[in-house]
Order: structure tokens, then C-alpha cells, then sequence
């Protein structure tokens, strides 16, 4: 079984570990209402996507 032969530096470890951290998405702006979004994803707000509206939102109160 392989055992390290010496311990490993907090430097050593953390460079290695330097890709693993979570990345933050991209946002785009809606072009009707302003709210951000996901890109190349429908606006859950107002339910447009490329300047046409193509889900219908129903406000509910």
C-alpha cells in the first residue's frame, strides 16, 4: 500500500485543490424585464426568451 513519505505542505495541497472551488454561472439580463437569468434560458419572471414571449406567467395573489 503506498504511504507518503513525507507530509504534504498546507501550500502543496491547497495548489492542488485550486480548480476544485464551485464556479459562478454566468448571468444575463433580460432583455424585457431586467431580471437576471441563466443564458439561453427562458425569463421565469416574465417568460420571455428572445424577445418574444413564449411561456404564459400567471400571477397568483
Amino acid at each position: 500500500m503506498a504511504v507518503p513519505k513525507k507530509k504534504v505542505s498546507k501550500s502543496r495541497r491547497n495548489n492542488r485543490r485550486s480548480h476544485d472551488r464551485v464556479m459562478i454561472s454566468n448571468l444575463a439580463e433580460c432583455a424585457n424585464c431586467g431580471e437576471l437569468l441563466r443564458p439561453h434560458h427562458v425569463c421565469s419572471s416574465c417568460g420571455y426568451y428572445d424577445g418574444r414571449e413564449v411561456v404564459d406567467i400567471v400571477e397568483v395573489t
